[in-house]
């Protein structure tokens, strides 16, 4: 089983938070990447597979403060030797899909080959509406809408992706889309120096494009989605060879999704999936629960829950939430003492299989030293007893 940390990264403590604007004060800023730093430098000496944070901007309240992901993998990177660095994920329907393979293949090259590649649809309305305004009619989507925005939304990432891996390859690249036309028609190009020594010319004439550097990596980054719930991101998935990775899900709707990325893609129950966990291991189960209701209680309440992230939990055919022990026992959360977390990741096994988990880790609303505790009990007294 692999192990990944995943962060939004939050600004601030709770208490910060709270008070207001968490996110425009420096200092919180420059805390959150000493910690983050330090846990991750510990996650690549015991052996965590990888690190990855999510790309979203404008967050002046102080929850995901994670502007440029890559960024932030190149800064963990120059400070680890195993630990591979990603990104859940670039938000594609807002970003230049030429930019987005160029940054990927400098940071594989910069990390050894230690670069993954995480690609999103973007959800928050207020910062996605006004980054791919240039993509017309590109807006943010909520996880469960289904309609025109969220079709828009869906063309759009998907033209983007393509794009991408075009581009990572060694053939010349062009393309026409709806969004995106490389080169320009028409677009004049009579350098001599591109006549001697490269290529995408004829007649004075663009033809095409030539992407560098090319990844280190061959063909290119293992790629991911997250936070795939539904059946048309799970089927592109499969499609795609894209590891997608589960959000917390009332136990049919993750056994249907696994099931159906096994049908699309041919492949044995389980592969091409992990799953996201809140982790927390604490001395007793009272007070891990009361760390999770702090930090994971409070984030999801504020942050999540308005954007509909908790209509995964809901039974498929009742409609029934299930409530806190509910998720404890069942394992869509981590949460307890050592051996509490081993029974849950047991009643996640007994279910489907476990191959991939990706542990997010709450820095910020908990303190950095009751994280480094957690990343260090999960490797050595969970997962290597797996």
């Amino acid at each position: 089983m692999k192990v990944s940390l995943f962060y939004l990264p939050i600004v601030g403590t709770r208490a910060d938070i709270m008070a207001g604007m968490a996110g425009t004060r420096g200092e919180l800023y420059q805390t959150m990447l000493h910690d983050v730093s330090a846990q991750a430098r510990l996650g690549d000496e015991l052996g965590y597979d990888s690190i990855s944070f999510t790309e979203h901007h404008l967050h002046i309240e102080g929850f995901e403060l994670s502007n440029n992901p890559v960024l932030l993998d190149l800064f963990i990177g120059m400070q680890t030797r195993r630990i591979r660095v990603g990104q859940l994920g670039i938000v594609l329907p807002s970003q230049n899909p030429l930019r987005v393979a160029e940054d990927i293949a400098m940071l594989d090259h910069m990390t050894g080959g230690r670069a993954n590649a995480g690609f999103a649809r973007g959800y928050q309305r207020r910062w996605v509406d006004i980054y791919a305004q240039q993509t017309h009619g590109v807006s943010g989507a909520m996880p469960d809408q289904h309609d025109e925005i969220d079709a828009t939304n869906r063309e759009a990432f998907e033209e983007n992706f393509r794009i991408v891996k075009a581009a990572w390859s060694d053939a010349p690249l062009q393309y026409q889309g709806k969004y995106w036309q490389i080169p320009r028609p028409g677009t004049p190009w009579t350098l001599e120096a591109s006549k001697l020594y490269g290529k995408g010319s004829e007649n004075g004439v663009l033809t095409s494009v030539g992407v560098v550097p090319k990844p280190l990596q061959k063909p290119h980054p293992p790629i991911f989605q997250p936070f795939a719930s539904s059946e048309n991101s799970i089927r592109w998935c499969a499609r795609e060879g894209v590891t997608a990775i589960l959000p917390p899900l009332h136990p049919k709707r993750e056994k249907a999704l696994f099931e159906l990325y096994a049908k699309e893609s041919g492949r044995p129950l389980g592969e091409g999936i992990g799953y996201l966990r809140d982790v927390i291991i604490a001395d007793s189960d009272a007070e891990a629960r009361q760390l999770w209701s702090h930090s994971a209680g409070f984030v999801g309440g504020a942050w999540f829950a308005p954007f509909g992230f908790n209509h995964g939990m809901a039974d498929p055919d009742t409609g029934a939430m299930l409530d806190t022990d509910q998720m404890m026992e069942l394992g869509l959360a981590l949460v307890g003492t050592v051996d509490t977390v081993r029974r849950q990741l047991d009643a996640m096994r007994t279910r489907l299989p476990v191959n991939w988990i990706f542990a997010w880790m709450y820095n910020g609303v908990l303190p950095n030293a009751r994280l480094l505790s957690t990343i260090e009990r999960f490797a050595a007294d969970v997962a290597k007893q797996v």
